[in-house]
């Protein structure tokens, strides 16, 4: 099922340019939830996504004091044990993916890099069971061919691919990140489909 890119193929700036793109298409249900729930600060997230593409953009002049930005990063992560409701999942999953983003470019791991696809399409995943289990209430389980062959998790695997294949050959430039979020916020929809205000 999961969406397999070769990220070793990609440099570290492409890497963090993908995820970066991944996670401007997940932030969205983090701001839903944190309203939702009176949890949480959403600008704390933005404000480290847009450190992060500022860095990509000057890497001399902006330095990222990596375990400061991970405290933050962890007062905004909410516990799904402490909420009842669907949404708490898909914001554990934004925080994850911009944790692992952060230890991506802390460690210089590359399975981190590959985290924060998985978790976009995790997000995906669970939110598409649900909305296939409210459909047909009287089956036990849900067929994962049925997940795969659902639109939303089409898109997710097409916008992935097609980020991935841009970014593959597009040059280190402001204009590549520009086109990066042109590609992933065109429809103006975060990854489960909530509009993006």
């Amino acid at each position: 099922m999961a969406i397999r890119l070769p990220f070793a193929k990609l440099s570290q700036w492409q890497q963090t340019a993908f995820c970066c793109a991944i996670l401007e298409r997940m932030l969205p249900n983090y701001a839903m939830f944190s309203q939702a729930a009176e949890f949480g600060d959403v600008n704390v997230l933005r404000n480290q996504l847009d450190l992060i593409w500022q860095r990509l953009d000057k890497p001399q002049k902006v330095k990222i004091n990596f375990d400061a930005q991970l405290e933050k990063l962890e007062l905004q992560t909410p516990d799904p044990e402490a909420f009842d409701f669907f949404g708490v999942f898909p914001a554990l999953d934004v925080c994850m993916a911009m944790m692992s983003l952060i230890q991506a470019l802390s460690s210089k791991d590359p399975q981190e890099f590959a985290n924060v696809s998985r978790l976009s399409e995790n997000s995906v995943s669970y939110y598409v069971e649900l909305l296939l289990a409210e459909d047909d209430s009287d089956s036990e389980t849900i067929d994962g061919q049925a997940v795969k062959a659902h639109p939303l998790m089409q898109w997710e695997i097409a916008t992935q691919n097609e980020l991935f294949d841009f970014l593959k050959d597009a040059p280190e430039s402001k204009s590549t990140c520009q086109q990066a979020k042109t590609i992933v916020l065109e429809e103006g929809l975060s990854n489960l489909g909530i509009e993006i205000g």
